[in-house]
Formats: C-alpha cells, sequence, structure tokens
C-alpha cells in the first residue's frame, strides 16, 4: 500500500501551489485530480495576480440596477431561473456582506492574502522558470460615467490607507496607456503594481513540473472516493490506493461533493463566467488587461488572442452553458476595442468558488482530523494560490503562519 505525507485533492492553481509549497518544506506530497494540472476553474481566469485588490465585489447597488439584472438586460449579471431559490439565501448573505461597513471588514480581512499575494507568485515562477508568462504592466479600469468614478471614492481612500498605488486619469490619460481604445469612457484607474501572465495555464503547469522535480507526485484520481483508513486518510488513483496522515481539499466548485456527505456544510455558491478569444482589427495593440465596469467584462492579451471574460452567471455548477452575455456585451466591447473575428470556435465555462464574505476558506477542516481546506477563492484563485499555499503548508508544518489564519477559518459560518 503505497502511503505519503500529505494529498492535495484538485490540480489547479491553489491545489498545485499547496503541493509545491509542502514539497519545498521536505513533505512526501501526492497532487490527484480527475483531469490535466490547471485545466478546469484555473483555466479561464484573466491572468490577473490583484495584489492591488482593495474591496470585494458588492450586490448591484439601487433598484435600478438590480431590476436591470432582474429582466435579464445586464451584460455584468445572468441567472437561471430555477437557480434562483437554491441561490436566494446566499444571496441574501451576499447583499448583507455589501454594505459599507461589512465591506471594509472583508477587505481588511483579506487584506494580507492580497499583499503578499504578488511576492508569493514571483518566487514560485523564478523557481519553475515560468518568468517568460509575467507582465510588471499593471491593468486598467474604465468608467463610463462620472457618477460611477465618484463612486469609488472608498475604495481609493482605502488603497491609499493600504499603501496601494493608482492613477486616477480622465479619458485622454487612458489613451497614453493604451492608443487602441475609443473615448467611450470618461475616466479609468490604472492600478501599477498588478502583474500579469500572457498564458495562466502554462504557469500553473510550470508550478506542477517544479513540484514535480522535488519529488512530488501527480496522479489521475476521484477525490470522491476519499475515506477513512485507520487514523488517516485513503484515496484510489489509477496507481491504486494511496493512504496519508493528512489531506488537503483544494477542489474548487467540485469540494461540496466531498465535503457534504462529510458533514461539512458551507455555504458555497458559483458563480459561472464565460470567455472567448479574437483577433484584433488592424493589428490594434493592447497591452494590459482592460476592464470596462460599467457592462462587467474584461479584454486580456493572452497568447490565444484577446480573451473577452463575462461577468457573472448565478447557475448551477454542472447546467448546460448559457453563454447570452456575449451578446449584450459584444457591441459595448467593440465600440471600446477593435476586436475582430473569434481567434478559435470555442466558448470557456468555468465556475468560480464563491462564499458570500468574498473570504476562502483556509484551514483546518471542521470535525475531521488530519484534513485541511483550501476552497472559496472566488475571482481570485489565480491570485491567492501560491500565497494559500505558503500559509497552509505553514500552519502544517509548525512554521508561525505570515498572517493570523482566524479570518479564513471554516468555523466562521458554523457558530
Amino acid at each position: 500500500m503505497a502511503r505519503t505525507d500529505a494529498i492535495v485533492l484538485g490540480a489547479g492553481i491553489v491545489g498545485t501551489s499547496i503541493a509545491l509549497q509542502l514539497a519545498k518544506r521536505g513533505m512526501s506530497v501526492a497532487l490527484i485530480d480527475r483531469g490535466g494540472v490547471g485545466e478546469e476553474t484555473s483555466y479561464g481566469n484573466s491572468g490577473v495576480i490583484e495584489g492591488s485588490t482593495v474591496m470585494p465585489p458588492a450586490f448591484p447597488p439601487g433598484f435600478a440596477a438590480i431590476m436591470k439584472v432582474g429582466l435579464k438586460q445586464a451584460s455584468e449579471a445572468n441567472f437561471h431561473w430555477s437557480y434562483l431559490p437554491k441561490v436566494a439565501p446566499w444571496l441574501r448573505a451576499f447583499r448583507a456582506n455589501s454594505r459599507p461597513d461589512r465591506i471594509e471588514e472583508n477587505a481588511r480581512a483579506n487584506r494580507p492574502l492580497f499583499a503578499r499575494a504578488i511576492a508569493e507568485h514571483d518566487v514560485l515562477m523564478l523557481e519553475s522558470g515560468a518568468t517568460r508568462y509575467l507582465r510588471r504592466n499593471g491593468w486598467m479600469k474604465l468608467y463610463r460615467s462620472e457618477a460611477a468614478f465618484e463612486a469609488l471614492r472608498p475604495d481609493l481612500a482605502l488603497a491609499r490607507e493600504f499603501g496601494v498605488p493608482y492613477e486616477a486619469l480622465d479619458a485622454a490619460g487612458a489613451r497614453k496607456l493604451e492608443p487602441s481604445l475609443n473615448l467611450v469612457f470618461k475616466r479609468a484607474v490604472f492600478w501599477p503594481a498588478v502583474t500579469t501572465l500572457s498564458n495562466p495555464l502554462a504557469v500553473t503547469k510550470a508550478y506542477a513540473a517544479r513540484f514535480a522535480a522535488l519529488g512530488g507526485v501527480t496522479l489521475k484520481g476521484d477525490a470522491r472516493t476519499l475515506h477513512r483508513s485507520g487514523s488517516g486518510w485513503r484515496v484510489d488513483t489509477d496507481e491504486g490506493p494511496l493512504d496519508t496522515p493528512q489531506v488537503i481539499v483544494a477542489l474548487g466548485p467540485w469540494a461540496p461533493d466531498l465535503l457534504e456527505p462529510l458533514g461539512i456544510k458551507l455555504p458555497m455558491q458559483f458563480k459561472r463566467g464565460y470567455h472567448r478569444h479574437f483577433k484584433t482589427e488592424n493589428s490594434a495593440p493592447l497591452s494590459r488587461p482592460v476592464v470596462d465596469i460599467a457592462y462587467g467584462y474584461l479584454i486580456t492579451p493572452m497568447e490565444q488572442g484577446i480573451r473577452l471574460t463575462t461577468g457573472a452567471e448565478f447557475a448551477a455548477r454542472d447546467a448546460a452553458p448559457t453563454p447570452v452575455q456575449f451578446d449584450r456585451l459584444m457591441p459595448r466591447a467593440r465600440e471600446l476595442f477593435a476586436l475582430g473575428e473569434r481567434a478559435d470556435d470555442k466558448t470557456w465555462l468555468g465556475a468560480r468558488p464563491c462564499f458570500p464574505d468574498s473570504r476562502p476558506v483556509i484551514g483546518r477542516a471542521p470535525g475531521q482530523k488530519g484534513m485541511w481546506l483550501a476552497i472559496g477563492h472566488a475571482h481570485w484563485g489565480l491570485t491567492l494560490g501560491p500565497v494559500t499555499g505558503r500559509l497552509i503548508a505553514e500552519m502544517m508544518t509548525g512554521e508561525t503562519p505570515f498572517c493570523d489564519p482566524q479570518p479564513y477559518a471554516a468555523e466562521r459560518f458554523l457558530g
């Protein structure tokens, strides 16, 4: 019977980073996934390492914004009617966490993770030879009205307090950074300290290769086969059963499939999102990610072309794709930037695993000896993968954690 010090379930960016951080500390680790490394939720992100993130997402402000979503006229959000009864309690909790006092509390709780996010990626990218995918030229968020920009004032005040650099720009100033943008917006904010990736999947695979070079093993297997074996855990793999005293659950949106039968029921829901790749007309340059806040989409240069990502869709994780948001946002995207024809024929769909307070769960699993959780990273799985790995590794090996892990404990939902 094969045995190892720890098993990491889930080979997305979070799980792969955890496995690498543990291997760096001399542990014997197996990384297990049913598919390839980084090929599920981690594949389709925007490639932004958001060290400058200040405020988490908030519930739509005002009746008009809510009605626009409810009438399915918004490009920034969509939902399936059949899913509303299931997601309604989560939405109520999310709305409660969108009050100014609560959203600032959650921003402060998350800040230690974001403050270390870029530095932890830098270490792993250097060690894994992945720096060729790295860009250090920030990202930009656009605002189509002065009112939308003015609503950003609390965020900018908190950014100043946190020491996060930014530049508030008019449209002409934004055009100096990205000359190909059309002047359909009024204001912009440039966040220069953000780093971005031209191929997030390649970076995850580079981390996995570094993990292998340190003696780590990556295996195919179904996490749902995990069960108690003596005082530890056993999981079935294509290479046979594997025993371990410690297991880390980093399954993203699939975590409830494993945890709920074990009695761990946490308020996770899914913000599904889509992307497509496009060519550009007349070879229009784009050098960094650009977010159109009013319509909830992002365009960013990737090796595959210009990646256009949608906002959130509230639907069952495994429901059939309904990429209707593209129909609503494409006219707006094309009036901003010269998107050309499709660069591929695929529409990618992933599910962001989110808790209503926009904090991840990182730490011990309640009531399950030898189990650790690293789930619910919402929009920031790529950003927080390596720093989550460091925090989990420090907790597991008895090191002093670089920050207080209490704000990310699962128990906050179980009291």
